[in-house]
């Protein structure tokens, strides 16, 4: 279907002759460039050192990306047999880079290569099978059950580059040349840059459903971009080095503050990819060290890229910075490209249809311009943000949101490792300044100033109203829910050990908070990484802010404290974690107190997370379920519910459930009590539910 390898596959216009077998191949086509890449490792020993202290080992991502793919066909319901639950645990969440200064140290006990190798022959059996026997519809939209096979291949195809730099930071005894990524060993003298003008362009974005896209390219943005002058060239490594020379890593006024901050801790003097020996500069590629070829792109960080600007204005006497996302589009136009031009020539260093490296900076016109697309990304002054009418896919809610936080820059363009959907115009990748891509930059001069786009205040119609469910006011004279649970709990509890609680479902953690004012230590668990996104800034920062939705298009702006709430001297108490409660990792465990508050009715199989809950709690420990057993299909099936049906013509309720299931280990310690709680939806909108507590405790 494809002319040419690696170019994401139409899924939705008036030519698409999309087939089973062209995304069956697609897929194939991906597992294979995934693990080819992984070949030039040297040794399984390279598989468990850390390239990178801020990430995980490469093992982690050698299983990661068929981990997610079988996460998301099991939630999507497409599949009802995971291929290896352990496996699906240890390699689900820890993808995102920690901040430089924020390094988590776990400790892992991890597979083989040899059997994450056999686990992912397991997994391409499955999904091979499920594209040959799905119904095959047309066209593919975010409902289809094509849309989470699509999800999984464009997510590997992000890995494939992601891993592709872990392994270019990796000590050369762990690399080896490999025919499939051979890089380009063409060097020119570096050219002259020089100032092309930009005219002034109205940009107006509004993605198609052509192709397969992640939640942050959707919705619809327009903006007015003036007239600038840009670069003619991406920077190259001929121009960072006059930087360089010039002491420009030793001068603290050419940095911003976070970018002096990250400097001083990385002690940098010069690129990360640069090696400097007595003979003279040499670049450090994927598999090996090269004499540096001036003529090729610099490849730096935000930070490094913006102290250049910073310096290059002072020579030139202008205004000198990167482009905006919206003037990088506005390059774009300029150079009349677009994806159809782009996938059906080789006229970029893109869809690794040229070299497993970047390449001078003068080998590919677009126009007056070079390099607007391909060869390296390209850093751009925009953190990311929504554009209007975003929205979440169900089965990915934390792939954008958890970057909406003013701290993660956009990179538009790809690089010679692009592939899929990352080679496309509407791609919107963003990643922590402080980190290493296949990324350089491409400088222009303009006064105009940048605007700041993201908002500081959360949203999502879902989280504010569970902050305000959490944290905000009680309404109709019906006590905040999670601190009742909590007061309740710990009045049952006075007498028995205090040291570990877990609060399964936490959802945005207020009674995680609430329990720690009587345990040691509590951990905060929610499938939703967005709920977690929520607690950890207020653990963090004792601070959060979110919209209310007052009435139609009506919101109300509201911040809430944790010293307000008397809970700011627990923080050092709590920790909060994403995870599914059906199949949680190892080291939680060993609790004398769990709480599941409004969680058994959400689950897809309550009876698995009810028969083995007992594992997690010491012998005596306490478990306390709340629930308005509201059981419906579309949480989970039928034949998972706990009660709320008839057998042989008689009710079942769920305590009769409940006590069916937990009675092998659990005694139930008194009667069900109810405890009402109300969600607020808009200022004439309310819910009020009645949720039926049961406390039971571990025999055997």
């Amino acid at each position: 279907m494809n002319k040419h390898p690696h170019r994401t596959i139409p899924i939705h216009n008036k030519n698409t002759t999309l087939t089973r077998e062209d995304i069956r191949a697609y897929f194939h086509e991906t597992a294979d460039v995934y693990e080819s890449l992984f070949e030039v490792l040297t040794s399984d020993q390279a598989y468990y050192v850390k390239p990178n202290p801020l990430r995980h080992p490469l093992i982690f991502y050698y299983g990661h990306t068929n981990t997610f793919l079988i996460n998301k066909l099991v939630l999507a319901g497409l599949i009802s047999q995971r291929v290896n639950p352990q496996f699906e645990s240890m390699f689900a969440v820890g993808v995102d880079e920690m901040g430089w200064d924020d390094v988590n140290e776990m400790n892992y006990s991890w597979p083989t290569p040899a059997e994450v190798k056999a686990y992912r022959a397991s997994v391409r059996q499955v999904v091979d099978e499920l594209i040959i026997t799905l119904p095959f519809d047309l066209p593919i939209t975010w409902e289809s059950p094509w849309w989470p096979i699509l999800m999984g291949i464009e997510h590997e195809r992000i890995h494939l580059e992601t891993s592709s730099v872990l392994i270019r930071q990796h000590a050369l005894q762990y690399v080896q040349p490999h025919p499939d990524w051979a890089p380009c060993t063409l060097d020119v003298p570096a050219p002259q840059n020089s100032l092309i003008e930009i005219a002034a362009k109205d940009i107006q974005l509004a993605k198609s459903s052509d192709h397969y896209g992640w939640d942050n390219e959707y919705g619809q943005f327009n903006k007015h971009s003036p007239a600038f002058a840009a670069a003619k060239y991406l920077t190259s490594n001929a121009e960072f080095l006059s930087f360089v020379e010039a002491g420009g890593y030793q001068k603290d006024e050419y940095w911003l503050e976070e970018g002096l901050a990250w400097r001083r801790f990385a002690q940098a003097e010069h690129p990360t990819f640069w090696v400097k020996q007595a003979d003279g500069w040499k670049l450090r590629l994927m598999t090996a060290e090269v004499d540096m070829p001036w003529s090729w792109p610099v490849e730096v960080n935000y930070h490094e890229a913006k102290a250049y600007c910073h310096w290059l204005a002072a020579q030139l006497g202008k205004p000198v910075r990167m482009p905006g996302e919206h003037e990088w589009y506005s390059l774009y136009e300029h150079a009349g490209l677009s994806d159809e031009k782009i996938a059906d020539s080789m006229n970029a260093n893109l869809f690794l249809d040229h070299f497993a490296s970047s390449c001078p900076v003068n080998q590919f016109a677009h126009g007056e311009l070079f390099d607007v697309v391909g060869n390296v990304w390209q850093w751009t002054e925009t953190p990311i943000f929504p554009f209007d009418g975003f929205q979440v896919h169900p089965l990915y809610d934390d792939f954008t949101t958890p970057t909406f936080d003013g701290r993660h820059n956009l990179i538009k363009g790809g690089s010679w490792i692009s592939t899929g959907n990352e080679a496309l115009k509407s791609a919107r990748y963003a990643f922590r300044r402080h980190f290493f891509q296949h990324a350089g930059f491409r400088y222009i001069v303009t006064d105009t100033p940048l605007e700041e786009n993201a908002s500081h205040y959360e949203s999502d119609k879902l989280l504010s109203e569970y902050a305000e469910f959490h944290y905000g006011d009680s309404y109709f004279g019906v006590p905040n829910f999670c601190q009742a649970l909590s007061e309740y709990a710990i009045e049952h509890l006075q007498s028995r050990p205090a040291a570990k609680a877990l609060d399964l479902g936490c959802a945005t953690g207020r009674a995680t908070f609430e329990l720690a004012r009587h345990f040691d230590h509590v951990t905060g668990i929610d499938f939703s990484a967005r709920f977690i996104g929520l607690a950890l800034k207020l653990a963090q920062q004792g601070v959060l802010r979110y919209t209310m939705a007052t009435e139609g298009d009506l919101i109300s702006y509201q911040e809430r404290q944790l010293a307000a709430l008397g809970l700011d001297q627990v923080v050092d108490k709590v920790a909060f974690w994403q995870g599914d409660a059906c199949n949680l990792k190892p080291q939680f465990t060993g609790y004398d107190f769990i709480l599941a508050a409004n969680l058994i009715d959400r689950l897809y199989s309550p009876r698995q997370f009810l028969s083995s809950i007992h594992e997690r709690l010491n012998m005596g420990g306490v478990l306390m379920l709340t629930s308005p057993y509201t059981w419906q299909e579309e949480h989970t099936p039928r034949e998972e519910w706990i009660g709320g049906y008839k057998k042989d013509g008689e009710n079942v309720t769920t305590l009769d459930g409940l006590k069916a299931i937990l009675g092998q280990h659990f005694s139930l310690m008194q009667p069900p009590v109810e405890i009402p709680f109300v969600i607020r939806e808009t200022n004439h909108k309310f819910q009020h539910t009645l949720s039926e507590v049961t406390l039971w405790q571990r025999i055997s």
